[in-house]
């Protein structure tokens, strides 16, 4: 059985369980599991043991009170080392970036940190040289990324919260391929103090969990302003829900992209059945702004972001990078200063229709992806395939857009499939009641299922 948040806390309140007894559990199911490209590095067993018997002193109505938690593998932990899968770029953590101090200042007990796509670059989850963490549905398919063993390990109830990061989609993406929810807060809601950016500008720390519920609980307790972090916004998480009935904008028929997956689509459909069935009015939005803002990610300026992280290793140790990744990063070497400022007021010009848009909308909704694919063929088509993925994320931290993946249903190909809902940034809230409603109406099993 796979727990959440809520059933660990409150076999803690009942006494059928003890924080030490979690989180051996969490290492058995590692071991049983045997997947070592999972984690990069995993904390010694007796160690987080010792920390979870110290906690029977402290105080049991703590948020997250012996949670057994793991942090991807770009996003610091004082005393382990943050890699970026990429050894040539590691160093030793002295402190805890700020999302995890406040995790632990809640209960939670920290286990390791989790296999990324090499610099958090990729929505794929192959293109790390600590391996690719196997999909939970399918062996032959990739488990998306770039947060793929934040995904894989709360979706096959390794531990019940995962953090992960979000540029282009890695919070989301890994979601929809592993059956869980995923939470992309509004950029600057939760500190990135800590984290190694891949666009600084455009960073959030996300939450992987099992239900929406427990998705708020670990954002309550990491959202807060940090004065040391120049991104940090003192915004606050929005409305509870949203009016009723609630208005929902979707991509015009006609500007759907499913890439010929004919289940995908079907999928999406029937989600938005659902979401009528709850009352929800459904209207068809333009997407032609949202796919242009899409394009800016990786073909404008914003890719010389993630050069300046990557420069050292790139001049010193260029064969450390993979190649599909020093590809992408290398892009940013030499763009004009020109095309930058032409990109800059174009995304302004997009964010006022982003206005306009939301103006007759309490929400969008998105399939989280399109399509997935097998390891094969993004190994033979890295870079298509991987910006297919993005079709309905690349834009999101763009226009200042918080989301909530959300799994949808399986299909019957046996692959989940998920959608997501966004709202204009500072109304994280909003989402909140809709995606609960959403995920009762359909009633499905999360994680893996056997």
């Amino acid at each position: 059985m796979i727990e959440t948040i809520a059933e660990i806390l409150q076999a803690y309140r009942s006494g059928a369980a003890t924080p030490a007894d979690i989180v051996a559990r969490s290492y058995a199911r590692f071991r049983a599991h045997a997947d070592p490209a999972m984690f990069i590095t995993l904390r010694d067993e007796s160690a987080v043991l010792a920390e979870a018997s110290a906690l029977e002193s402290a105080d049991k109505s703590l948020p997250l009170y012996g949670v057994p938690v793991a942090v991807k593998d770009n996003i610091d932990v004082a005393g382990l080392p943050t890699t970026v899968a990429c050894a040539a770029f590691a160093y030793r953590a002295e402190a805890d970036a700020t999302a995890v101090a406040r995790l632990r200042a809640a209960g939670a007990l920290i286990l390791g940190k989790l296999n990324l796509d090499q610099f958090a670059t990729g929505l794929v989850g192959t293109r790390s040289p600590y391996g690719t963490p196997r999909n939970l549905f399918d062996a032959r398919l990739i488990p998306g990324g770039s947060s793929s063993g934040s995904g894989v390990a709360v979706g096959a109830g390794i531990v019940p919260l995962t953090l992960g990061t979000d540029t282009a989609g890695s919070g989301r993406v890994p979601a929809a391929f592993n059956n869980i929810v995923g939470l992309k807060p509004s950029v600057g809601l939760v500190s990135t103090r800590g984290v190694v950016p891949a666009c600084r500008t455009l960073d959030c720390v996300t939450v992987f969990t099992l239900t929406v519920d427990d998705a708020m609980t670990a954002l309550q307790v990491m959202a807060a302003f940090d004065e040391a972090d120049p991104y940090s916004r003192p915004r606050r998480l929005g409305p509870a829900a949203p009016p009723q009935p609630v208005r929902l904008g979707v991509p015009r028929a006609d500007q759907r992209q499913f890439f010929g997956d004919k289940i995908s689509a079907a999928a999406y459909d029937a989600a938005l059945a659902t979401l009528a069935a709850l009352g929800a009015t459904i209207t068809e939005v333009d997407f032609a702004p949202f796919y242009e803002t899409a394009g800016f990610l990786y073909n404008g300026p914003w890719i010389a972001e993630r050069y300046v992280v990557a420069a050292r290793v790139l001049e010193k140790s260029p064969e450390a990078i993979l190649p599909v990744t020093r590809q992408i990063i290398e892009a940013g070497r030499d763009l004009r200063t020109v095309d930058a400022f032409e990109a800059f007021y174009r995304l302004e010009e997009l964010r006022r229709i982003r206005d306009r848009t939301f103006r007759a909308l309490d929400a969008l909704v998105v399939p989280t992806a399109p399509s997935t694919y097998s390891i094969a063929d993004v190994n033979a088509e890295p870079v298509e395939l991987n910006n297919r993925l993005g079709t309905y994320t690349n834009f999101v931290n763009l226009l200042d857009l918080c989301g909530f993946a959300v799994p949808a249903s399986i299909g019957r190909n046996g692959l989940p499939f998920g959608i997501t809902l966004l709202a204009p940034g500072g109304e994280d809230g909003r989402l909140v009641a809709l995606a609960r409603q959403f995920e009762t109406t359909t009633g499905l099993p999360r994680g893996a299922i056997k």
